[in-house]
């Protein structure tokens, strides 16, 4: 797994977390990238949520899946529940995270911040445990 691809629907908050958290803790070595199926625009909870952690993503930009170059993707993970999760033509190992959308029934700024939060910490953990796996195969 040398070249990962994060897919959700908007590409604005799940698969840009996944990016930036896997740009963290992943080695160096491994490619990481994220897009969507209906790309929008990055949500600003995200990068709040990000940057609880150290970690900016303030740059990020939403990305259609369709623009990815399929030959540069060993590793395609997908982070829907609820929604159709997009789908990724090409010779890849595939993973499934289910992270529920981090705004869905949250209305206030703090129960949307919290809902980002978790979603962030749940993909957090599948990340640490993805690299721990990458190192015992190392």
């Amino acid at each position: 797994m040398k070249q990962i691809l994060f897919l959700c629907v908007a590409n604005s908050a799940r698969s840009q977390m996944a990016e930036g958290l896997a740009k963290h803790y992943l080695p160096a070595t491994i490619q990481v990238q994220s897009a969507g199926s209906q790309p929008s625009m990055l949500n600003p909870y995200a990068v709040t949520a990000m940057a609880e952690l150290g970690i900016d993503i303030s740059k990020h930009y939403a990305k259609a899946v369709e623009d990815i170059d399929s030959s540069q993707v060993d590793a395609v993970i997908t982070l829907c529940v609820e929604e159709v999760c997009p789908i990724f033509l090409g010779n890849v190992q595939r993973l499934h995270w289910p992270i529920n959308e981090p705004s869905a029934g949250r209305e206030t700024p703090k129960q949307l911040l919290q809902g980002f939060r978790t979603a962030r910490d749940e993909i957090k953990q599948h990340i640490l445990q993805l690299a721990e796996s990458i190192s015992a195969q190392n």
